[in-house]
């Protein structure tokens, strides 16, 4: 059987990995240098290879210690997980699940997926928080959250993922926009307005997603990134003076200030659940089971 690390071991080679020495890692952790140093030398033991090379006061990985260090980040943080998980099943408060989502994915779009596992999850309390990208798979790597909601099809580094559902998307717009009486339009009828977008073409996957669309129906968007982050998607009718991609249901919104049209042409958009690998949920799994 192979060794397996000491979890306290691979935890501050970590920090000098991380640090790209051992002075300011040893501050970190209120450790000497000298005994920071003795139990990087000793996790190299354990493992059999060597993880640093040392040059005065810097250090520069070797490329068993760059695996190790891409890898054991994910490994200590499903050992937080796992202690978080025990100390549940060992106190009378019910367990709590925490699910983040992209501000691409509406708090109507969330609830929809969870419906199922909430009603069957009588002893669980869930917390529904909206992070942006970066935010949302740093929680997740972390275990701060136990699921991710995002709009994306690519995987993501060191995180288990799946895409689980789509959603259709219509378009908000102005209520008092031409558009607004129609009972569907296309996308080709939105050529000549400013579409609002939650980030940069080539900054997120959903962005990329839109344009591509539009350039399929056979011209190149004109957009605008939404100043106003957090709320609704389809308030970006009204702060930005466009009209927007969403998944709300058609009708009015915002009472009654933007309208949601659907598409004649249908169009899906994936949502992909992301979670720490190597980690059991019953309550996960629940929601998984819905992937198409």
């Amino acid at each position: 059987m192979s060794p397996v690390p000491d979890l306290r071991r691979l935890t501050h080679f970590i920090a000098v990995a991380e640090s790209a020495g051992f002075t300011s890692a040893a501050k970190q952790l209120h450790l000497s240098q000298q005994a920071l140093s003795h139990s990087v030398q000793q996790l190299e033991k354990e493992i059999g290879a060597t993880l640093l090379v040392r040059s005065g006061r810097r250090i520069a990985l070797t490329p068993a210690g760059r695996t190790l260090m891409d890898e054991g980040r994910a490994l200590l943080a499903a050992a937080r997980t796992l202690t978080q998980h025990t100390r549940a099943a060992a106190s009378a408060e019910p367990d709590e699940f925490v699910v983040g989502h992209s501000p691409a994915i509406s708090n109507h779009d969330v609830y929809a997926l969870l419906e199922p596992a909430i009603a069957a999850s009588p002893d669980t309390s869930f917390t529904v928080v909206q992070l942006f990208p970066d935010r949302l798979t740093a929680g997740v790597r972390d275990g701060d959250v136990q699921l991710g909601l995002r709009r994306a099809v690519v995987p993501q580094d060191r995180l288990a993922g799946a895409v689980i559902g789509y959603d259709p998307l219509r378009v908000a717009v102005p209520g008092s926009h031409p558009l607004a009486d129609r009972p569907r339009i296309s996308i080709a009828d939105l050529a000549d307005e400013v579409i609002a977008l939650w980030a940069p073409p080539g900054a997120s996957y959903y962005s990329d997603f839109l344009v591509n669309a539009c350039r399929r129906a056979g011209f190149e968007p004109q957009y605008r990134v939404s100043r106003v982050q957090g709320c609704p998607p389809e308030v970006a009718a009204l702060t930005e003076s466009a009209v927007a991609f969403v998944t709300a249901p058609p009708g009015p919104a915002v009472g009654g200030a933007v309208t949601v049209v659907d598409l004649a042409e249908p169009l899906l958009v994936p949502v992909q659940a992301l979670w720490q690998p190597h980690t059991n949920s019953p309550v996960r799994d629940l929601i998984l089971r819905q992937r198409p």
